[in-house]
């Protein structure tokens, strides 16, 4: 089964899904507050195999909440999930690891600073500041 996280990846998710010719099934942020209150959307049997699509992975916060809401909801086997972009923040790497969810992505911010400069978008002298303002973008700037 596939499963786009809301809303997102819910475009994406669905493709990849048909393209496979899997069932679709998306995941709220939070439940509805009226009817079924489900967090879960879309026929789901208990213990499925599962692969999350994410569109962009920063702190990995709601990702991770989509793949608890499988799990604990539907007992759902969750393989891993792909997304996008990561910016491939240190604490959301650790979430996953700790959450035991293998992520694979289709790009990076480490990739987009290496082609932004083989393109000349970036200078050479701007990409120690573009790598510090990854390793703590909350603390970023704030010392100067």
């Amino acid at each position: 089964v596939i499963a786009g996280v809301a809303t997102g990846a819910i475009a994406q998710g669905a493709l990849v899904a048909d393209a496979l010719g899997l069932p679709f099934v998306y995941v709220r942020s939070s439940a509805k507050d009226h009817g079924m209150k489900n967090l879960v959307e879309g026929y789901l049997e208990e213990g499925k195999k599962v692969v999350v699509v994410e569109d962009l992975i920063s702190t990995g916060g709601s990702s991770l909440k989509a793949v608890a809401a499988l799990r604990e909801e539907k007992q759902a086997n969750v393989l891993g999930m792909v997304a996008i972009f990561s910016y491939n923040f240190n604490h959301a790497r650790k979430a996953f690891e700790d959450a035991n969810v293998e992520l694979t992505t289709l790009s990076n911010y480490d990739t987009l600073i290496e082609v932004a400069h083989e393109v000349g978008y970036v200078k050479e002298s701007d990409i120690e500041v573009l790598k510090q303002w990854r390793y703590s973008p909350s603390t970023w700037g704030k010392n100067e």
